[in-house]
């Protein structure tokens, strides 16, 4: 059993585990049982990212999901009559909370009676295996996975199956989406639902979708990690005029929607999670008219605020544009600081709608030097520096990486001097060394030869004295002393035996010159 959680707990982002965290605190406090179910099991066992947490409560959700918007948690949709809240949690983590229930059909095609129950009547009255899959949140069953529909062996076989043979005459919606699960995790559908679907479809049931239900799939859709495969699959089936009846011929704009997941991908590499449903609702609305695309978002029953903002998605972008492009972002400081307040998926947009090199320049300074830069923090270092956590200890971190911004700091020795002046830590003086003095009547010991031959030591005073023929300077007298007269003395004797040689030879000289002189007399 705890193998499943700790699977779960070390897959999920910190934010992601404080919400579950919450959410079980929250589920003892009201003593109702409360599991995670759907997506998160899916994509946890199947290795894909986690995105969404989707907790299903055995009760009325609805205190639980009061008590999180008090902690800053937002709902984005809900249904009374179904107890369903689609939620953003704090932390920006996306999911949702429900009550268990199963749906009970008076025959095949007709509206289902909802009737609040258990989890694992909850679990079989899902569309496909896969989504058919929950993980205990409560204390006693911490961990247990819950498969009554077995489907761990659609994962395995990478298949995916409707789990009645009335699953498209009961909710025809579910044609579009099968296709859309099949295209996010590539998977085929298993061979008897195949068969389903195909009878379904030449029965005409994808006529009987309402309106309001592919508004739902194309939200879902546009969370997708790679919003075409599942498009490309619609068009395929001529779904696309469920969206709009002229959007089956002037098709989505595939390529920025490739583009634009290609930089979600590399945001997510940066550790952004950009939030693209608007952007990728733009891109397959695109190529209709303006007055096509709006007639087709509230026939999907969009709500205003969700129009509102898919009107303003390029007007508030071109506004962020204009500031990268402008003087006030030309410091790195301030592009920093100026980008870390900008939602990332305007970050997207701007590089697959309106790319600009001076503005995409510094968006790449940002994703790739100064945010790493930032997380780095040297918060380590300061506190082995004797400074302790609060407002100066914060204060120093931020004008640190200022310092960073402006090349400095790349070396350990470079940063750790920073963080001293910053800190307004000072160096302690160097104290002199200390030297021994000598004790009257010490003898000086000369140091050792480097090449191990011992050196002579100096002779004492009295004999010094003697050998210069210069008195005694007294038994205090430094070695020093009488070693600097014996060399005045040795020098003087070497001088006279140089001035006697020069005498003589002189000498010498003078003779000879005066036997030669004598010998011209005589021969005169």
């Amino acid at each position: 059993m705890p193998d499943y959680m700790y699977l779960l707990e070390s897959r999920l982002s910190p934010e992601q585990r404080a919400v579950m965290e919450r959410v079980q605190e929250l589920s003892r406090a009201q003593d109702v049982n409360v599991y995670l179910t759907g997506g998160a099991v899916r994509d946890l066992i199947s290795g894909m990212p986690i995105r969404d947490l989707d907790f299903t409560v055995e009760g009325n959700p609805v205190k639980m999901v009061r008590e999180l918007e008090k902690g800053g948690a937002s709902v984005v949709w809900e249904s009374e009559k179904l107890r369903h809240h689609e939620v953003i949690f704090a932390g920006d983590v996306d999911g949702s909370l429900s009550a268990a229930r199963e749906d009970h059909y008076e025959r095949p095609g007709v509206k289902p009676e909802y009737r609040f129950s258990s989890i694992m009547e909850d679990l079989k009255r899902r569309d496909i295996g896969i989504n058919a899959i929950a993980i205990s949140l409560n204390t006693q069953s911490r961990g247990l996975l819950l498969d009554p529909m077995n489907g761990l062996a659609d994962l395995e076989k990478q298949e995916i199956r409707v789990l009645s043979i009335h699953a498209f005459t009961n909710q025809p919606i579910r044609l579009t989406r099968t296709l859309r699960y099949a295209a996010r995790m590539n998977f085929k559908l298993e061979p008897r639902t195949q068969e389903w679907f195909d009878l379904a479809m030449e029965r005409g049931l994808v006529d009987r979708i309402e309106s309001g239900d592919v508004g739902h799939e194309l939200r879902a859709m546009a969370r997708d990690d790679n919003p075409s495969a599942t498009l490309k699959l619609w068009e395929s089936h001529d779904m696309l005029e469920l969206i709009h009846p002229s959007l089956q011929k002037r098709k989505p704009d595939y390529d920025s929607l490739n583009k634009l997941a290609r930089v979600r991908s590399n945001l997510y590499g940066a550790g952004l999670r950009p939030r693209l449903h608007l952007a990728v609702t733009y891109y397959t609305l695109g190529r209709l008219k303006d007055r096509e695309a709006s007639s087709a978002l509230r026939n999907l029953e969009y709500r205003a605020a969700e129009i509102d903002a898919l009107d303003k998605l390029v007007p508030e972008t071109q506004k962020v544009l204009k500031m990268l492009k402008g003087p006030r972002t030309n410091a790195p400081k301030d592009a920093y600081y100026y980008l870390a307040s900008v939602p990332p998926e305007a970050l997207a947009f701007i590089e697959v709608e309106m790319p600009n090199s001076k503005a995409l320049s510094k968006i790449r300074n940002y994703l790739q030097k100064w945010r790493p830069l930032r997380m780095a923090s040297p918060a380590g270092e300061l506190e082995a520096l004797g400074v302790e956590r609060g407002p100066k200890f914060d204060k120093v971190i931020d004008q640190f990486f200022e310092v960073q911004l402006r090349g400095k700091g790349k070396t350990p020795e470079d940063r750790t001097k920073i963080l001293k002046n910053l800190a307004g830590i000072k160096d302690e003086p160097k104290k002199p060394e200390k030297v021994k003095k000598e004790k009257k009547g010490d003898k000086a010991v000369a140091p050792a030869d480097p090449k191990g031959a011992a050196k002579p030591q100096p002779a004492p005073a009295g004999k010094a004295a003697v050998a210069s023929g210069k008195p005694a300077a007294g038994a205090t007298a430094t070695a020093a002393k009488p070693t600097q007269s014996a060399a005045a003395a040795i020098g003087a004797r070497a001088q006279a035996k140089h001035a006697k040689a020069e005498h003589d030879s002189d000498a010498a000289k003078k003779s000879a010159a005066r036997g030669k002189k004598a010998g011209k007399k005589a021969k005169k």
